[in-house]
Parts: C-alpha cells; structure tokens; sequence
C-alpha cells in the first residue's frame, strides 16, 4: 500500500490549481479544445487533481519527499 505524501495545504492548492487549468480552455480562446495547450491544461489540472484526492504524488515518491507530516 502506498503511503499519503501530500498534506493538507498542497491538496487544496492542487485542488485550486487543478480547476483553474481545467477552466481555462473554455475561457481562453486560444486554448479552446481540441488544441494542443487545452489538452495539455485539461491534462494538467486532472493529474493535480487526482493527486490531492488521492493523497498521493508519485514524483513526490520518486525523490522521497512529503508534505504530509508523518502519523
């Protein structure tokens, strides 16, 4: 089982940040779906999202870090 390593601040920025980028694409012309840079915002902010409610960021798993203190 893997271990949370996201606290609770960088969940709700993720969370912040996730829903932004996934708003921009219908607020931004030039980023309007299918284009390349609305895929990659629509692409970006779900990662961000999927992490914060998974409590999980396998990058932070790669280099051993955490935001989440240790229970």
């Amino acid at each position: 089982m893997q271990l949370a390593n996201v606290g609770t601040a960088d969940r709700l920025f993720r969370l912040v940040v996730g829903a932004i980028l996934i708003a921009l694409p219908f607020f931004v012309p030039s980023m309007a779906l299918p284009a390349p840079t609305g895929i990659a915002s629509t692409a970006a902010g779900a990662i961000l999202i999927i992490t914060a409610l998974i409590k999980f960021c396998p990058i932070y798993g790669i280099f051993g870090l955490r935001t989440r203190p240790k229970d």
